[in-house]
């Protein structure tokens, strides 16, 4: 059975009224259809406020990423933390919705100069497993309002309320790019996006993927990015041979995960030391891409195989992000962290509503 409420206080209703767990969804791009009852959040739609002069925007969760980025497109703005279209690459269909984005905190390769979705993120309105309206946060980029409440809900997946509207501060769109190409392996890479990241030529993106090699971008006003791109090839080339591209699709490719998409085996993805992402993936084998300077690895292996097991040891976790297999998607959570969550959950969800999803297990994906 699916629920599509239209406004936020129907959907606080119908919470109040439900007799058992359900699964949330947005346009279930990230995570598919759910098993058994859900909440689809797709009529919470449309732009509650937009400030281009204030780089602010406040809109309903189940409005269509698309719809969100075109509005920002129209002012030559964007989303700081570049989400990502995973539908290719994890066989999916459907729309993306702005709030199933900040629901998984999906943040692309801009995370390491812009930070993640959560940190773009400077309020939110939901609904709790009471059927409770919660607001936290605010509409300006200043604003403290108790406990971060913003930050407990990027991430969630569902998982403590249904998300019905969010505030963004948003960016100007570079008027430049340019991509910096380093030719090595994925075992040197680490050390290649380390020195681009180091650098003081503020690198908006560093990827490695295979067939290419390492990718460093940088951005900003035309001048600017020719002179630090260059710079940046001077300093990388003792690394291996370097050269410049200013081709877009580049990152859209990293972003969407496209290296990995139609491939055979299990997807997965691994946040780590990005020291150690060169070993990880040398023993994970096969079909890997970096991300983040490292700090995210995703891979392809075997259907049912534990990448865990294959990969260990690394500091960090990783999830399955599509196929199955006797290992959970998430690992179990150290007992301190379990407390945290079951107290959080216990706390926004004493009735257990919001657990129609069997693997989505971890609070913080």
């Amino acid at each position: 059975m699916s629920h599509r409420p239209e406004t936020e206080a129907e959907l606080a209703q119908l919470v109040r009224d439900l007799p058992g767990p359900v699964s949330v969804r947005g346009g279930a791009t990230r995570a598919g259809p759910a098993a058994g009852p859900e909440i689809r959040t797709g009529g919470l739609s449309g732009v509650v406020l937009y400030e281009p002069a204030a780089l602010t925007l406040v809109v309903r969760a189940g409005t269509p990423l698309s719809q969100v980025e075109a509005v920002l497109a129209a002012e030559g703005q964007r989303l700081p933390f570049e989400p990502g279209d995973w539908r290719a690459v994890l066989g999916t269909e459907g729309t993306s919705t702005i709030g199933g984005v900040v629901a998984e905190n999906a943040s692309g390769p801009r995370r390491v100069q812009a930070g993640a979705c959560r940190d773009s993120l400077i309020g939110v309105r939901f609904i709790d497993g009471r059927g409770d309206v919660i607001a936290n946060g605010g509409r300006v980029m200043k604003n403290v309002t108790g406990y971060d409440l913003v930050k407990l809900m990027a991430g969630s997946r569902g998982r403590v309320g249904v998300l019905t509207e969010l505030s963004f501060k948003v960016q100007p769109i570079a008027p430049a790019q340019a991509t910096v190409i380093v030719d090595v392996p994925v075992g040197a890479a680490p050390a290649v996006l380390s020195a681009a990241l180091g650098s003081p030529f503020d690198v908006t993106g560093a990827a490695w993927v295979a067939g290419q090699g390492a990718l460093l971008r940088v951005e900003g006003l035309p001048g600017s990015v020719a002179y630090r791109s260059k710079e940046l090839q001077n300093l990388l080339s003792a690394l291996g041979a370097a050269r410049i591209e200013d081709d877009a699709a580049i990152w859209t490719a990293v972003r969407d995960v496209a290296p990995l998409a139609g491939l055979p085996g299990d997807l997965w993805r691994f946040h780590l030391r990005p020291s150690q992402a060169g070993a990880v993936a040398a023993r994970i084998g096969g079909a890997v891409m970096l991300d983040w300077g490292g700090g995210c690895l995703w891979a392809r292996v075997p259907r049912g195989v534990d990448a865990r097991a294959i990969a260990a040891p690394f500091d960090g976790h990783a999830r399955r992000m599509s196929g199955t297999g006797l290992a959970p998607a998430d690992p179990p959570e150290p007992q301190a962290v379990a407390r945290i969550t079951d107290g959080l959950r216990a706390a926004f969800d004493p009735r257990g509503i919001f657990s129609g999803d069997a693997d989505a297990d971890v609070l913080y994906p």
